[in-house]
């Protein structure tokens, strides 16, 4: 096998990676075409196969992705903190195009939940996930992860919720046309109540394997139990602050 150095940091290597800085060993001239070709459209379908990749899993498969990460199994996925982020951002934005767009009529009718929403939304973020990672950690406590991988569990679990709000954002949209908008109200209740179970459906698809079933459903709703009970606490302290 040949060996050459590492154009980067001088190590000796001979596969496609230098295993000291991780840099390809294939660095060749930069040309009008490789500069096209690798670094213009492969780092653009390099970062949206990752990320349309890591929502498919966590839609699809929530509990096992967050169990997939917790093991090491990480190169498929996009660093799940940064992608709230990105998440939480079209979110708002889309909540700022359904306003735009909406008839007052519309908005009137939804008008508290979306003050709500809108004025709380950073809290609601950066509390449901500590929320989730504290109470689960008691609650399954057969499975020994610590509380910073049962963090992990609660961000995929929100990733999932705001992956369908971007969803019924979209759907709330489209609805505003009259000639479809019986149908897509029907949608967006079914996303909506989706999002309210999609925590059930992390944690039965990253433990149905450790539990029996009568065991699983009753820690499930434990958890729904408190986290209803904090967020009722929490909502009352806001409202109370401001």
């Amino acid at each position: 096998m040949i060996q050459k150095s590492c154009l980067n940091c001088g190590y000796s290597v001979s596969d496609e990676f230098c295993p000291h800085c991780g840099q390809k060993t294939d660095t060749a001239r930069v040309t009008p075409k490789s500069l096209f070709k690798n670094d213009i459209l492969g780092s653009i379908w390099h970062m949206e196969a990752r990320f349309f990749n890591t929502l498919k899993d966590i839609i699809t498969r929530p509990g096992q992705t967050a169990m997939d990460y917790i093991s090491g199994k990480r190169i498929r996925y996009n660093n799940f903190i940064p992608l709230l982020l990105v998440l939480f951002s079209f979110n708002v934005l889309g909540l700022h195009y359904y306003e735009k767009f909406a008839p007052p009529e519309v908005l009137a009718e939804d008008s508290d939940i979306k003050d709500f929403l809108s004025k709380y939304s950073k809290a609601i973020l950066f509390v449901v996930i500590p929320m989730l990672a504290v109470n689960a950690y008691f609650i399954f406590k057969r499975i020994k992860l610590n509380i910073a991988e049962h963090f992990i569990i609660g961000t995929v679990s929100l990733l999932g919720i705001l992956t369908l709000f971007l969803l019924d954002d979209i759907v709330s949209l489209i609805g505003l046309w009259k000639p479809v908008a019986k149908i897509f109200n029907s949608i967006d209740k079914a996303l909506f109540a989706l999002s309210i179970l999609f925590p059930a459906v992390t944690y039965w698809n990253a433990f149905s394997s450790s539990y029996t079933k009568p065991g699983l459903v009753w820690r499930i709703i434990v958890l729904y139990i408190l986290m209803v009970s904090e967020s009722a606490v929490i909502g009352l302290i806001l409202y109370e602050i401001f």
